[in-house]
């Protein structure tokens, strides 16, 4: 078997082509388009070299000048060759990609802030006219939004946002989320359903401390120490900001051991909710070999397995509620009368239907959709600490002459002092030190 070796020069005139038989070598190697010497360099040219495979290659010195045409620049020193470049360009785009990441992670931050405090400021104006109805309204919510969801799906699959790849992950993730989240909404319905407002808040801390260990073991995540102890001022911060000046202690107490420890059980399921989110778009990205798999998709499938599991669970939640199971359809019956205003003595009570159930379900739905989004260019943790910092600011919010409210409520004994450990725990965990990056990923990841 015999190979040839070809020789092509680039100058004025084309020179004659000469063409050599030989043996056969493991490597053919094929030098072409030399260009002119340059102050008795040897030329410079492009191998094309095969071994089951064609690569290009460039061989020979550098010292031809920017211009290309074999002269030395003005300053009198060489210029860069053709397959040079400049290791600062590439460390500069790096870093401009790490700024525009840090500012989208900023900007998404604060928007789930805003609309975390709309979420709860909405839900307490919801429940004026759906007092009697609460279970009502969080029924509403959740199959509401599969509806929304999968309305929102459709239309972008047909805009080809949504790709046949992603519609065909793999389902048992979803699956599980909408367990753990129907499981979550039980357990918290029933510890809540015993346990005082003021001492919620303190067991809720438990939700960060959850997601850091599931994180590290499911995720191979390692934190900064200035990042551990942001998040314990963080929850700190919120612990003296709402539940300071209250009896959260004496209920905690009154309730019992297996109250506190249901609610901080279902803060467990919350909190290894959204770390299985951040899984399911980690495992997208490989899936999808480097793409990255649409809100949408995770929100309607995790929604749809959440009512279902909702649907199963009705007795027992409808029970926790106070209502029984028989008379569960008058019910949502009366309920829906309630939330679209008619049906007239009944309609009386329901002064503000519909529009701020309507308002709390349009906000409710946002701040999903914004922190699902922060968890994916983020991380579930950032996610976390951008909720909880929504908390105090919704304190506050409810100090101010809010309509349907009435007299507005009293700052906290500690407040102040609360929110500076808060934003203190939420700068100390921002910090950077120098030559670190945040939150160091397993080598897996």
């Amino acid at each position: 078997m015999t190979s040839f070796v070809r020789r092509l020069t680039v100058g004025s005139t084309m020179p004659h082509v000469p063409v050599h038989h030989q043996k056969f070598k493991p490597t053919i190697e094929i030098p072409a388009f030399p260009l002119l010497p340059h102050n008795n360099q040897r030329p410079l040219g492009i191998a094309l070299r095969s071994r089951k495979y064609w690569r290009v290659e460039a061989v020979g010195p550098v010292g031809r000048s920017e211009g290309g045409d074999g002269t030395k620049k003005a300053g009198g020193g060489p210029g860069p060759g053709p397959c040079s470049y400049s290791l600062g360009d590439r460390t500069t785009e790096v870093e401009r990609r790490e700024r525009n990441r840090t500012v989208e992670v900023v900007v998404a931050a604060g928007v789930t802030v805003v609309l975390g405090v709309g979420n709860r400021v909405l839900y307490k104006l919801a429940l004026v006219p759906l007092k009697h109805y609460p279970f009502f309204l969080a029924q509403l919510a959740t199959f509401g939004y599969v509806l929304v969801y999968f309305s929102v799906l459709y239309l972008r699959y047909h805009a080809g946002i949504v790709t046949d790849e992603m519609l065909s992950m793999p389902k048992a993730p979803f699956l599980a989320v909408g367990l753990l989240e129907a499981l979550g909404a039980a357990t918290g319905m029933a510890a809540g359903a015993i346990l005082s407002g003021a001492s919620i808040p303190i067991l809720s801390q438990t939700f960060l401390v959850w997601q850091i260990l599931l994180s590290i073991i499911f995720l191979g995540r390692r934190y900064r120490i200035n990042q551990l102890l942001g998040c314990f001022l963080v929850a700190v911060g919120v612990i003296i900001s709402v539940a300071s000046g209250s009896s959260s202690g004496h209920s905690l107490k009154e309730a019992g051991m297996f109250w506190s420890l249901l609610m901080i059980v279902s803060f467990l399921f919350q909190a290894a909710d959204t770390v299985l989110k951040e899984v399911i778009f980690l495992d997208a990205a490989q899936r999808l070999k480097g793409g990255s798999i649409d809100l949408f998709v995770v929100n309607s499938y995790g929604s749809a397995f959440q009512a279902l599991f909702i649907c199963l669970l009705l007795p027992f939640l409808s029970k926790l509620w106070g209502i029984p199971f028989s008379q569960l359809p008058n019910y949502l019956k009366d309920g829906a009368a309630c939330f679209l205003n008619i049906g007239g003595t009944l309609s009386s009570r329901c002064d503000g239907a519909p529009l701020l159930p309507l308002l709390f379900v349009i906000v409710n739905m946002g701040f999903n959709i914004s922190l699902l989004h922060l968890l994916k260019i983020s991380s579930a943790v950032v996610s976390s600490l951008a909720s909880t910092f929504s908390v105090p600011i919704s304190v506050y919010v409810f100090t101010l002459p809010l309509p349907y409210l009435g007299v507005a409520s009293s700052l906290p004994t500690g407040f102040v002092a609360g929110a500076i450990i808060l934003v203190t725990g939420l700068l100390i965990y921002a910090w950077t030190p120098s030559g670190s990056t945040a939150a160091l990923p397993s080598p897996s990841n």
